[in-house]
């Protein structure tokens, strides 16, 4: 019986497998792709996919159910919080200028698995989300022209009563979506300058809207007799949050384009915080003129823009306002259909996915057939399916991947760089010395037999500390962690990081209501957790960083990616149990994918070194040098036919 049960080195390889991080190559510029996106091109993209249908819709809903005029501040802390995570996608897309986004900085940095399951998370959310603004697109239009469409279809198509199915086909969605869908196909430049012809309407509109609504303002609509500001007091405002936040979630479109930008190392940093600030600021001024232009408990949720002109007698704005939430949701339907196709290549390009998808039109220099397909399968589902169950699943998979996008720029910052020759140890395990192969007139590492062995003393007045290795200052506080590898400790501590911050958020949200816990054990958890989060932090922060001036960085790190973290995970309990369910059916279909198809086919699997067995013998002479002698140790079922080379090295004190 005992037989049948697997080695602990074969479950140590297999760990390994599932967490072994992307190699990348020596030129990150090299690419199948055209690169052909400026800045202005990357900025216009990220707006179009923050600024779309949510400005229209969303501002209204809020202001009138859950914040007030208040809306205002809720929008300033969302956006706040969405820089958190924007700063980290502008760090790994300058520093990682491949196609991706989010799958990508995870599978460089954390592991494959990890990777994989994002990827197929965001997969999703992208197709939902195409979906779903195509309906409502659909939705929009028909409304303009008194639901026409929609009484044609149901009369001479019918209509349905299924579950989980929409009440009728909504072809005109699925026309959309094939249209966008051809655009898509014909390259980058076409898509960006579709793009740009969106969004500069778009923003034509917003800056009408702003104009004629500070024209409009009347700050009575603030007063008490209205209501006041905040009506509903902070938790109002924080539950307003908690809604805008979704409505910045389009800035990723930049990160997954990152292959395609001319110089990524300036171009999406500075595209990131160029439309993250832009789109900050029209939701927030255009929350501001709406409030002031009609008071806030009058407002028509469903369409509180053109319904606040129509109210203060010009209602012919209202057809201008349609215009700018068609193309902003144009703008929308673009951004979706341009990032799936290529998340969906890098994990067929590195073999977690069906390699046929890996494949790039030789002319359009774009993921011909993921486009396609995927276009297919969006137009499908915004044909038939009822997408207004499934739209919160969005929020669990974005909040997913920025939080393994914060937790990936901690252990990245905290590792050597590729290609570094560490410096000598001041403590803990000696790093590879190099030595010169006289047979091949190069430099050669060599290792020693256990890093653990205290060979030297060091001077450590002159020493320049790698990143991952104990600061110098903490050394003597610390001792204890200088016997490990560089970045291992901070690896550690981010685990800790997240588990803390996971059981903090648990107690916060469910622990006087679900699990009604007394005062005094509430408390206590809070307190432990907290410390174990910040004594996390502490561990981290006392390790040696990598400082470059090559490419942007986030500041403050890790304090930064912490709170990113912290933010999204209390997001994500804040969502029903209906999203967590179906947000593990949809993790297990995943993990059937991987371990039936992307663990065997994975690139990774070619570079991994076979076992080789060795023999070391090490001899300490009195003069204090080490030689080294290392010899092949033949099977046991065939004997030695000679003695074989021996190479020495001497280990200078």
């Amino acid at each position: 019986m005992a037989r049948w049960l697997p080695r602990s080195t074969d479950l140590t390889r297999f760990c390994q497998k599932l967490n072994r991080v992307k190699t990348l190559e020596d030129d990150m510029m090299e690419t199948s792709f055209n690169r052909c996106l400026s800045t202005i091109d990357l900025t216009l993209l990220g707006i179009g996919g923050m600024v779309g249908s949510g400005l229209y819709v969303l501002t209204g809903t809020v202001a009138k159910e859950i914040a007030g005029p208040a809306v205002i501040i809720s929008f300033i802390i969302a956006g706040f919080a969405s820089l958190l995570a924007a700063l980290c996608y502008a760090e790994f897309g300058a520093r990682v200028p491949k196609t991706g986004s989010a799958y990508m900085f995870t599978y460089v940095s954390v592991g494959e698995i990890w990777a994989f399951l994002i990827g197929w998370n965001v997969l999703l959310e992208y197709m939902i989300g195409g979906a779903a603004v195509a309906r409502a697109w659909s939705g929009y239009l028909d409304s303009i022209f008194n639901h026409k469409i929609k009484n044609f279809t149901e009369t001479h198509v019918g209509a349905w009563q299924v579950p989980f199915l929409a009440r009728y086909p909504d072809f005109l969605a699925a026309a959309i979506l094939l249209v966008a869908t051809a655009f898509i196909s014909f390259g980058a430049k076409v898509s960006s300058w579709l793009n740009h012809v969106f969004s500069v309407i778009s923003m034509g509109v917003i800056l009408f809207i702003l104009i004629m609504g500070f024209v409009l303002a009347q700050p009575k609509n603030w007063s008490t007799q209205e209501g006041g500001f905040a009506p509903y007091g902070l938790s109002g405002i924080m539950a307003g949050t908690a809604t805008c936040f979704y409505a910045f979630v389009g800035f990723d479109v930049i990160a997954a384009s990152s292959e395609e930008a001319r110089n990524p190392q300036r171009a999406v940093p500075r595209a990131i915080t160029f439309s993250l600030g832009l789109a900050t600021g029209a939701y927030i001024l255009v929350s501001v003129v709406l409030t002031l232009m009609v008071p806030w408990h009058t407002l028509d949720p469903d369409s509180a823009l053109a319904d606040a002109f129509y109210r203060r007698g010009y209602a012919w704005a209202g057809f201008l306002v349609a215009a700018g939430s068609i193309c902003a949701m144009n703008t929308v339907l673009l951004s979706n259909l341009f990032s799936l196709p290529r998340i969906v290549y890098a994990m067929a390009e590195d073999g977690l996915f069906f390699q046929v998808f890996s494949r790039v039109h030789p002319r359009t220099q774009v993921p011909v057939v993921g486009i396609v397909v995927f276009g297919l399968l969006m137009a499908l589902l915004a044909l038939v399916f009822d997408l207004e169950a499934l739209v919160q699943f969005l929020s669990i998979g974005t909040l997913l991947a920025y939080t393994f996008v914060a937790a990936s720029v901690i252990v990245l910052r905290f590792q050597q760089q590729k290609g570094d020759v560490p410096a000598p140890a001041a403590s803990g395990r000696p790093n590879p010395e190099p030595h010169e192969d006289p047979s091949r007139g190069e430099l050669k590492e060599y290792e020693s037999f256990s890093d653990k062995l205290q060979l030297v003393d060091r001077d450590k007045s002159n020493e320049q500390r790698e990143p991952g290795q104990l600061k110098a200052a903490f050394e003597p506080y610390l001792e204890f962690l200088s016997d490990f590898y560089p970045g291992e400790v901070v690896m550690v501590a981010v685990v800790t990081l997240m588990v803390s911050a996971i059981c903090l958020c648990s107690i916060l949200v469910f622990g006087n209501t679900h699990l009604h816990l007394p005062t005094w054990s509430y408390s206590l958890l809070l307190v432990l957790f907290s410390l174990g989060f910040l004594l996390s932090l502490l561990f981290i922060w006392a390790h040696e960083q990598q400082h470059s001036t090559q490419t942007f960085q986030m500041p403050l790190v890790p304090l930064s990616p912490a709170l990113s973290i912290i933010l999204n995970i209390y997001l994500m309990l804040k969502l029903s149990y209906m999203t967590w369910l179906r947000f593990a059916i949809w993790l297990l279909l995943g993990l059937l994918v991987y371990f039936g198809y992307g663990i065997w086919h994975s690139k990774e699997n070619l570079r991994e070194p076979q076992p080789q067995r060795v023999s070391a013998r090490y001899v300490v002479f009195p003069g204090g040098s080490l030689e080294e002698r290392v010899q092949a140790v033949q099977p046991s079922s065939q004997p030695a036919t000679g003695l074989p080379d021996t190479d020495t090295d001497d280990c200078k004190r």
